[in-house]
């Protein structure tokens, strides 16, 4: 069993390591000229899952966000020309979120960022830790879903 000390310097590497991923990743966007803030790019990767253009209340759901802060992000990006509203064909009153060509050239940016970001913070890691750590990191996304339950603690 970990003591609490440990859990707290581990869930501090976590952030740290959060905050330095943040910081690479916005570096590497701003060599492209890409002015975008985390939670656009997160916005725009979301939008880019959906095989038709979502609601503003999908993406508030699949953000977890309240639909307020959707809108926000909605309206940062249609003014850079990145995303438009669009009438629903069949419902008038609701509004759908289309991602423009800006868009999708701010995504590809963003793709090419997050690998650029990710393959300089990795660097230090050999194939066989990689894995590892992929591993870890699956366990404490899915919260231990696959296995029933947390991990035991050790």
């Amino acid at each position: 069993m970990t003591s609490p000390d440990a859990d707290g310097l581990l869930a501090e590497q976590l952030l740290r390591l959060t905050r330095r991923v943040h910081r690479i990743q916005k570096r590497h966007l701003e060599r492209c000229g890409l002015d975008i803030t985390p939670a656009q790019s997160r916005l725009l990767r979301t939008l880019a899952h959906y095989g038709s253009p979502p609601r503003m209340a999908d993406l508030a759901e699949r953000l977890e966000v309240v639909p307020r802060a959707v809108t926000t992000l909605v309206d940062g990006l249609e003014a850079s020309g990145r995303v438009r509203r669009a009438p629903d064909p069949t419902n008038r009153r609701v509004i759908r979120i289309e991602m423009t060509d800006e868009g999708l050239k701010a995504l590809r940016a963003l793709r090419g960022a997050r690998r650029s970001a990710a393959e300089e913070i990795l660097a230090p890691l050999t194939d066989e830790q990689r894995e590892v750590l992929g591993g870890l990191l699956d366990t404490l996304i899915d919260g231990g879903i696959t296995s029933g339950g947390p991990a035991p603690r050790r």
